[in-house]
């Protein structure tokens, strides 16, 4: 365990025990059928007070997985990132001027930013776990479309905006908390049942990302390392191997812009990661000698189109007379 993520749990605990920011909620939930002091004994209280039905209303309404295989209920773990991120986030959404700003924070030349109609209940300014219409990158089984948060590339939160130059741009944000990665090769990973070493499940994502039209990583402008062989490469290496697959999320998003539902001409991907968390972003990869952010960034052939921005400094902007109790609730418990 990586040291951010037991001094968080810690924390956790203790804000469990002796403050009012989860309203008496007692711990020993269960995680992984093991009952912890670091999950709470009812989820909803794992979310802020004032989204916990809309925001499960939301989830449902767009068929959208809650973090923990296919659930259809919040996780009551309180180190969850996807818990993090709508408690940052949903309480906002339908506020175009407090969005504006976030967006302005990711880039300050955005002027605008526009409901995503593809949501229901209602449409706001922030989508959640958002995915494309048609399975563009080979991941879903054949005749299926992809499903919001599971068994697909989906991007944790989506703000859809107008840059000053005119074009429509995709925020495409990917939130972590505590996360950490141990640098798995995702491209030799064998199938369950099948026997060591034969690889199937690498072999599977080889043929989806390079090897099957239309040839994804090798056909990318923004993926800029290009090889004969993508085996063990560091697009398929953790964590760069989720960045490599959002970043064609979003080109493929803008490449059948005609068919999307929503249309954008050109995007940002922005890593939210707490600043706290030095495991994820200080550690040096074996690969680079370098940091995740300056490896991934040497690999893009824009490194300005990613950015990381921790989730205090992505909500500095928003106005406390409006947002003054959640933003002291942030603090408390995230920042």
């Amino acid at each position: 365990m990586s040291k951010y993520k037991e001094n968080e749990r810690k924390k956790a605990i203790d804000l469990i025990k002796n403050s009012e920011l989860f309203e008496g909620c007692k711990a020993g939930g269960e995680y992984r059928k093991i009952r912890r002091d670091f999950v709470l004994s009812d989820e909803n209280y794992n979310l802020y007070h004032s989204i916990r039905e809309d925001v499960k209303t939301y989830f449902k309404e767009n068929r959208i997985s809650w973090w923990g295989n296919g659930q259809k209920r919040p996780t009551a773990h309180v180190l969850s990132s996807q818990i993090a991120c709508v408690n940052h986030l949903f309480p906002i959404r339908n506020d175009r001027d407090e969005v504006l700003k976030i967006a302005q924070i990711i880039c300050k030349d955005i002027i605008d930013v526009f409901v995503i109609e593809t949501d229901k209940f209602p449409p706001a300014y922030i989508a959640f776990e958002a995915v494309s219409n048609k399975d563009y990158l080979n991941e879903c089984e054949k005749g299926k479309k992809p499903t919001r948060g599971t068994l697909c590339t989906s991007i944790d939160a989506l703000i859809y905006a107008k840059h000053k130059n005119g074009k429509s741009y995709f925020l495409a944000i990917e939130w972590k908390y505590t996360e950490n990665f141990e640098n798995k090769d995702k491209s030799v990973e064998d199938r369950k049942g099948e026997p060591k070493g034969t690889n199937g499940k690498g072999k599977e994502r080889l043929d989806r990302y390079v090897n099957n039209a239309p040839n994804l990583i090798p056909n990318s402008k923004q993926l800029k390392i290009k090889l004969s062989d993508y085996k063990s490469s560091i697009y398929f290496i953790d964590p760069f191997y989720q960045l490599m697959r959002q970043t064609l999320w979003a080109e493929q998003m803008i490449a059948h812009r005609n068919s999307e539902k929503i249309s954008a001409e050109d995007f940002i991907h922005v890593h939210v990661i707490p600043l706290g968390n030095s495991d994820l972003l200080g550690k040096t990869h074996p690969r680079s000698n370098k940091t995740m952010e300056a490896t991934w960034q040497e690999n893009l052939q824009d490194p300005n189109k990613y950015k990381i921005i921790s989730p205090g400094d992505l909500l500095a902007d928003i106005d406390t007379n409006k947002f003054g109790e959640l933003k002291k609730y942030l603090e408390k418990r995230y920042w």
